[in-house]
């Protein structure tokens, strides 16, 4: 770093204590595996419901089942306490992409066709690690 030069907030390298940055070094480390993870395991689901969506067009089947959000909200919710996850988080989450999902079922039984055979872009703001 060059003199008059201030480190980026959340730069590992300004922690003043070694073993602080070390740690802090580890720790963004596995959450950047996780996150690989996450976007690995998201594009699989997606993979999943688009065959779902295919399905459902071709019997004529409605591209959302309320009853069946409702059952994986609960059941999200509950594995997120059993998780020590904020429930509401893990709802909110759940909905999200429930909502892409029928989006993506609606755009299927209107074409015809699959709408991509990748998930759906994301907007969402960094987390702070």
């Amino acid at each position: 770093m060059s003199e008059g030069t201030a480190p980026l907030a959340g730069d590992a390298t300004s922690v003043a204590d070694e073993e602080a940055r070390e740690r802090l070094i580890y720790l963004r480390g596995s959450i950047d595996n996780l996150d690989a993870a996450l976007v690995h395991l998201l594009a699989e689901r997606f993979k999943c419901t688009q065959q779902v969506g295919e399905l459902k067009a071709r019997h004529h089947l409605p591209p959302a089942d309320p009853a069946r959000e409702a059952t994986q909200i609960a059941r999200l919710r509950k594995l997120a306490e059993d998780a020590k996850l904020d429930p509401a988080f893990a709802e909110k989450f759940l909905n999200f992409i429930i909502g892409e999902v029928v989006r993506h079922h609606k755009a299927i039984a209107q074409q015809g066709t699959p709408v991509t055979d990748e998930a759906p872009e994301v907007s969402v703001p960094a987390a702070e690690h």
